[in-house]
């Protein structure tokens, strides 16, 4: 069975980078789709980027050209890159696994059947 933990939340200053990452365990996740989804006191679940196959990305505009995503299939493990990070980026980030979530690309919708416990990233200003 697939189980995800996410790692490398941390407290960052305005500006700053972190790197996030999201293990598996159970199953290769090479043949999911991943995303990354952001939850921040008294916000709605955000989709943030997601990514299928080794090269098909999804951004979502509020971090397109600061966040990457990747993979790293010989890890079992999906990556989110965060530059240039600010106070609204601060909330609790998970990552999911899903399939044909949203064909030929994924999605940033919740469509995704396993879910990490989260990881808090916060940015100071």
């Amino acid at each position: 069975q697939l189980q995800l933990v996410e790692s490398g939340g941390d407290l960052v200053q305005s500006g700053g980078s972190l790197r996030l990452s999201c293990a598996a365990s159970g199953a290769a996740l090479e043949y999911y789709e991943i995303a990354w989804f952001r939850l921040a006191p008294g916000k709605e679940r955000e989709g943030v980027s997601c990514i299928k196959g080794s090269l098909g990305t999804v951004y979502a505009d509020s971090v397109k050209g600061r966040f990457i995503i990747s993979r790293d299939n010989a890890k079992n493990a999906v990556y989110l890159q965060m530059n240039s990070l600010r106070p609204d980026d601060t909330a609790v980030y998970y990552c999911a696994a899903g399939w044909d979530t949203s064909p030929p690309l994924c999605s940033l919708t919740p469509l995704y059947h396993t879910w990490g416990q989260g990881t808090q990233v916060t940015v100071s200003s």
